[in-house]
């Protein structure tokens, strides 16, 4: 009985040990993956876009009124 009490500990031992090599193999291997793809295509800044909004001053006046109207509505 001993002698499979034994056998079981070590096999449990064994495969716990094999988890954890694969575990550190794979953090190693995702580790080493995230390097290289960093170093050979990095990742390239975007430009922000300048939009120039032309407005003239009746636009501007006729949203200043509807949002003051839009206010006055709704209060």
């Amino acid at each position: 009985m001993a002698e499979l009490i034994s056998s079981g500990v070590e096999l449990m031992i064994v495969g716990m040990g094999i988890v954890y090599f694969f575990l550190a193999l794979l953090v190693v291997a995702i580790n080493v993956m995230s390097f290289l793809i960093q170093r050979f295509f990095p990742e390239q800044p975007k430009a922000a876009k300048v939009v120039k909004i032309e407005t003239d001053k009746a636009t501007v006046a006729a949203i200043s009124a509807a949002v003051h109207q839009y206010r006055s509505k709704n209060r």
